[in-house]
């Protein structure tokens, strides 16, 4: 089974974010960032607590460590391109989500920044003494 199935038989319908629920910055977001109903229901995955799900999309080439990732309409989405689209469900409602949209609903945008972001995680993490998801 692919992890596009795995997780649509999981979590049927809406979207579905994996991301490090020890990134105090992935969790802030992910719990900040309003989406629009259209997105259907909306289940955060905390890759911390689902290991075996975490090492399936890292055997399907998408690193956690290096990006969040994403289902969505039978596709996974994965760093700039999953908060790019995340920035295009979002609601423009409250300050952050108004920023987060105009920044991220640019495609060019999301990939220059998203290392940027990247790479800050990384050292908040180290200075927090908190490891990287298990390789």
């Amino acid at each position: 089974m692919n992890i596009v199935s795995a997780l649509q038989a999981e979590y049927p319908g809406g979207l579905v974010i994996v991301y490090d629920g020890e990134c105090p910055f992935c969790a802030s977001y992910v719990q900040v960032l309003k989406l629009r109903e259209s997105a259907g229901p909306v289940h955060l995955v905390d890759a911390r607590a689902r290991p075996v799900l975490a090492g399936m999309l890292r055997e399907s080439g998408y690193d956690l460590n290096q990006g969040m990732a994403a289902l969505y309409g039978g596709r996974i989405y994965y760093g700039a391109e999953c908060v790019h689209m995340l920035a295009l469900l979002s609601t423009e409602s409250g300050a952050f989500n108004r920023i987060n949209s105009a920044v991220f609903r640019s495609r060019a945008l999301s990939r220059v920044l998203y290392p940027v972001l990247r790479c800050g995680r990384n050292f908040t993490l180290r200075l927090m003494g908190r490891k990287k998801l298990p390789e």
